[in-house]
């Protein structure tokens, strides 16, 4: 063989090998990710013709599948609640692709979760209903969050999980839309340009997507950093009006209005929560040291994403190289963000006694027979704060519920913000809360100050929706989940 034949054997049994590696590596390390791509042409065409599983939350069905007898394809239709589902649930569009729950779980409606090779599929699984996504999701309540949201035209979001467990009782994203639309061939283009042209952007999940300054909600966790540091409750704090913020030219922090607290001077820390002294918790967080800070957050899951089945962005402390972004961010200013999820999240660690657990929104996943292919178990994440510092931490949240509404009895524990977030706009304002005696935690958004726009604090807008939420809540069924 001369040479130009060998190097010309050689190169093409390269191209081969080349060719049954990358082949080896698509059909068993990648094909669950191209597979299950939204955006593969291959799934638009089979969800025209795949019986897809329901999603359900109790009894209650959010998503299911009707075969068209005259084309013979299926039909994706969102029976139950569409506009507080939605950005959970997500669409499935034979021209859009899917999003949400029925993006992340595509495998299991569609009875293809790993068991056999997509592209190996011979079509004889035409019309096999696919597996059922029962969620933690309660209905009613849900349907309920969302409507404190949606009546009076907030955007923002609201959150209520079990501290216990983990479960999401509630992911409430406002503003929302109908998925209905977007399933509908017929309407589909049309959905699609409305929802994509609304500057709110009602396709996202604002609960668990959209990271947003969390202000004096954060003071939680500079708590945390500060009780670990050797303060108290009874520690003494300044109270002044406005402290200057180190390594700067003179410029000032101030507390909410340009206020003293309880008149200026000291005040204990149990007071300074209460009230939600800015520069007492300036100068709490300082004493503590970027360090104790960074700690504090990492342990309450600032700055990590969970396994949740939906898109969820992490949240950040910021960096901190110096003593002025350590002040602004100990008030939960500056680069800080968090999501209503990871809200919620704290308020629950709290509740759990300083056990931080893994929130997740499906409970199950069941066969078309009923029977359960994968069930979720509550899943504990780490020690946030110990017992006793817990047991502290809600103890200066009663202080703050009684000192914003009032004692009314209902035994809430609780924190409201109001974050800053752009030169001249609105503040984005919170409120989170737990009711130990329901095991129940909430977080509220809303952003942009609602209905009374600059001059929105998170007890006047947020607080009240946050109560009534936990109002409403279920207490736990003994035995479930």
């Amino acid at each position: 063989m001369n040479k130009s034949l060998r190097f010309g054997a050689v190169v093409s049994l390269l191209l081969i090998v080349t060719l049954l590696v990358n082949y080896s590596i698509v059909q068993g390390m990648r094909e669950d990710e191209y597979a299950q791509d939204p955006h593969n042409s291959r799934i638009l065409m089979e969800l025209k013709r795949t019986n897809r599983g329901d999603i359900v939350a109790g009894d209650t069905v959010l998503a299911q599948s009707h075969r068209d007898e005259a084309d013979g394809f299926y039909q994706r239709t969102y029976p139950n609640m569409p506009w507080s589902f939605a950005p959970v649930v997500g669409y499935a569009s034979d021209q859009f692709g899917t999003s949400q729950l029925e993006s992340t779980h595509n495998g299991d409606l569609t009875g293809d979760s790993g068991t056999s090779s997509r592209f190996l599929r011979t079509g004889t699984e035409d019309g096999k209903k696919g597996d059922t996504v029962a969620l933690t999701l309660d209905p009613n309540l849900q349907a309920f969050a969302f409507d404190q949201l949606a009546k009076p035209g907030y955007e923002g979001a609201v959150v209520a999980v079990r501290p216990s467990s983990g479960e999401v009782l509630a992911m409430a994203s406002a503003p929302s839309y109908d998925p209905n639309g977007i399933a509908n061939p017929n309407t589909a283009e049309g959905a699609w340009a409305d929802v994509n042209g609304n500057p709110a952007k009602p396709l996202l999940n604002h609960a668990t997507q959209e990271q947003l300054p969390p202000g004096s909600i954060f003071k939680i966790i500079t708590t945390a950093a500060g009780l670990r540091n050797g303060f108290t409750p009874e520690s003494p704090l300044t109270g002044e009006a406005q402290t200057i913020l180190p390594g700067t030219d003179n410029i000032p922090l101030t507390n909410y209005g340009g206020q003293p607290c309880a008149g200026g001077g000291q005040v204990p820390l149990r007071t300074a929560f209460a009230l939600s002294c800015n520069t007492a918790f300036v100068q709490m967080g300082l004493a503590a040291g970027p360090e104790a800070l960074r700690d504090a957050a990492a342990r309450f899951g600032i700055g990590q994403s969970y396994d949740l089945g939906l898109p969820n962005a992490a949240g950040s402390l910021g960096d901190l190289p110096g003593g002025a972004e350590l002040a602004q961010s100990a008030i939960g200013q500056r680069d800080v963000t968090m999501t209503a999820l990871q809200a919620a999240v704290m308020a629950a660690t709290i509740a759990n006694k300083g056990k931080r657990m893994e929130p997740h929104v499906v409970r199950a996943v069941r066969d078309a027979d009923g029977k359960v292919v994968r069930e979720t178990e509550p899943v504990e994440l780490g020690e946030a704060v110990t017992e006793e510092e817990a047991a502290t931490i809600t103890d200066l949240m009663y202080g703050s519920e009684r000192w914003t509404f009032g004692y009314d009895g209902n035994g809430f524990a609780s924190k409201t913000g109001t974050a800053e977030h752009a030169e001249g706009a609105a503040p984005h304002v919170w409120y989170v809360a737990f009711d130990p005696a329901k095991d129940v935690a909430v977080a509220v958004v809303v952003k942009n100050g609602g209905h009374l726009g600059e001059a929105a604090t998170g007890g006047q807008v947020s607080g009240p929706i946050g109560r009534a939420v936990l109002r409403a809540a279920p207490a736990p069924v003994e035995g479930a989940q």
